[in-house]
């Protein structure tokens, strides 16, 4: 399937929950391994990117993401945490990644969306936590993600940031207010317990990477995660249902 071909994201049912995993915090050693133990509660990867630069970390590029492709048929989210994102969509939409999200702190941001929806991407974008949520509302009809950081990106494992869920809310209160079917992901310190407190506040997709790699039943905790959102959304006041 070639990149103009490729499905637009796969928006949630009103009700629905996805977690993410991600691989940041799985054994690169035993990659293929890992994916497929996780796969049965799942339909989604999250493939950390970080550039060294625009964060102080160094993960991986399009070449790994190719090596995945070959070894799931997951949908392959891709956070790029890069300064030059747009010199390297063309290379992640041809390794088969599914969707990409570039941050808006970089600016640029209508060109880069309009880059990644020509080249057949989920349009993603991810909001820092010192920035300002009202900093998303200008592009908000460009995509099909809106992914709020609840830590500072860089390195997995680190502790949830609390702020980080009234920004959840206003999104979902946004979002909502204007009928958009842009799916609300939350990234960092995501467990079973910070699962429902963001659930509660309007987020839909959870990536989670020590909570489940960094457990001795991989798949097990990714279903208690999964499990632990979707009964908060089914709660009473729950937000976005």
């Amino acid at each position: 399937m070639s990149a103009g071909q490729r499905p637009r994201l796969p928006h949630l049912q009103p009700g629905e929950v996805r977690v993410a995993p991600s691989i940041l915090s799985a054994d690169f050693g035993a990659l293929a391994a890992e994916i497929a133990g996780i796969t049965p509660a799942t339909d989604w990867l999250h493939v950390d990117v970080m550039d060294g630069h625009f964060v102080p970390n160094l993960t991986i590029g399009p070449p790994v993401v190719a090596s995945l492709r070959r070894h799931t048929q997951l949908w392959l989210d891709c956070h790029l945490m890069m300064t030059n994102p747009g010199e390297l969509l063309e290379a992640f939409a041809n390794s088969g990644a599914d969707s990409a999200s570039v941050h808006v702190e970089l600016g640029q941001t209508e060109q880069l969306c309009a880059e990644m929806r020509r080249l057949g991407l989920g349009v993603g974008l991810v909001v820092n936590p010192e920035t300002s949520i009202t900093s998303a509302w200008p592009f908000l009809e460009l995509i099909d993600l809106l992914l709020v950081m609840s830590v500072h990106p860089g390195f997995g494992g680190q502790a949830f940031m609390p702020e980080a869920i009234a920004k959840v809310a206003a999104a979902r209160q946004e979002i909502d207010r204007r009928r958009l079917p842009v799916t609300l992901q939350v990234d960092g310190g995501i467990d079973a317990t910070t699962a429902v407190v963001m659930a509660e506040a309007g987020a839909r997709c959870f990536v989670a990477g020590s909570a489940v790699f960094h457990r001795p039943d991989h798949l097990g905790a990714l279903r208690s995660i999964h499990e632990a959102a979707a009964s908060a959304v089914a709660g009473p006041g729950a937000a976005g249902r």
